[in-house]
Order: structure tokens, then C-alpha cells, then sequence
């Protein structure tokens, strides 16, 4: 059963977006190589291996952050330590990306990426844990005279609550 399917669609659209910018770098590459031109004096090989490096980088980094996303998909778990800043830094990406595609492609490829950061931030906002106190206690089992048995579950006062009990207030302060 898929209790949060949006951890399956970002990790789905980060596995295509890997492929995707991989190809392009690498496409690039090859149109410069073929150019044969030198822009302000850079070599033209150099440009190419460039572009098909940083293709290779970018794709490895997406895909990095697509098998994130497949584990929380899978573990139905929040991600944490370096597989949420993995997804933190790719939602920053992805919003430096529609910032800098709306003025230089158009606001098709800035739809994408605002969608794309969109469903990152949405994976990161469902999967967020509650919060809890530091010093909150976890729930005492009951002892062997618990509820069940019929007892005062394994309270020494009963079950009234005494001292140590979760139920209790905190004593009230007195002045000298």
C-alpha cells in the first residue's frame, strides 16, 4: 500500500531530470566539438569535455537525489542527515535554476523547475517529524499488575498518579 505517493513521483521526476540533464550536457558537447570555434580564445576541446563532465556531475547528483527519495518512498521514513541536506540542496538548485531559466529560456523551462522545486519541498514538508521535547519522557509500559491483569498498573500509589507518573503536575514552587 502507498500510504504518500509523492516521495515515488520526485524520486520518478529526479531519475528522469538525471537523464535528461545528462543528455543535454552532452549534446552540448558534441555541437561545440563539431564547432570547431574558439570563444575568446578557449580552446574548443576543452569546452566540449567541459560540458560532457559537467553533464556527467549533474546527472549523478540528480540521480543521488532521485535514489534519496526512492528510499524514502520505500522506507516510508523521513529522510535524514546527509540524504535531507542532499534534498535541501537540490530544492535550492532547482530554485536558482527557474530564477535564472525565466530571463534566459522562458517561463516554460521556470514552470518545470518551480514544479520540480515544488515537489522536492512537498517531500520534505510530508515526511517532516513532530515535534517533540527534549526532555520528554518515552510511555511506561505497564508492570505486571497492569490494566490488563486488573491491577494499578504497576504504579506504587495505586494508579492515582503519584511521583515519576506522566500524569502529574510539577510541584508547586514555595517561597522561604
Amino acid at each position: 500500500m502507498i500510504r504518500r505517493p509523492v516521495a515515488w513521483v520526485v524520486a520518478i521526476v529526479l531519475f528522469v531530470e538525471a537523464l535528461g540533464v545528462a543528455a543535454l550536457n552532452w549534446f552540448l558537447g558534441i555541437v561545440v566539438d563539431r564547432q570547431d570555434m574558439s570563444l575568446a580564445g578557449l580552446d574548443s576541446d576543452m569546452m566540449a569535455n567541459s560540458s560532457k563532465i559537467a553533464g556527467i556531475v549533474f546527472g549523478l547528483y540528480f540521480a543521488l537525489c532521485g535514489v534519496v527519495a526512492l528510499l524514502v518512498a520505500l522506507r516510508d521514513r523521513p529522510p535524514a542527515g546527509f540524504g535531507r541536506i542532499l534534498l535541501i540542496s537540490a530544492a535550492v538548485v532547482h530554485a536558482l535554476l527557474g530564477a535564472f531559466s525565466w530571463g534566459l529560456v522562458g517561463w516554460g523551462a521556470f514552470l518545470l523547475m518551480v514544479v520540480v522545486l515544488g515537489l522536492i519541498v512537498l517531500l520534505l514538508m510530508t515526511y517532516d517529524r513532530p515535534a517533540q521535547p527534549a526532555d520528554a519522557a518515552p510511555p511506561a509500559a505497564p508492570g505486571p499488575d497492569g490494566p490488563a491483569n486488573g491491577g494499578n498498573g504497576g504504579s506504587k500509589d495505586g494508579g492515582r498518579g503519584g511521583e515519576g507518573s506522566p500524569l502529574t503536575s510539577p510541584p508547586a514552587p514555595t517561597t522561604p
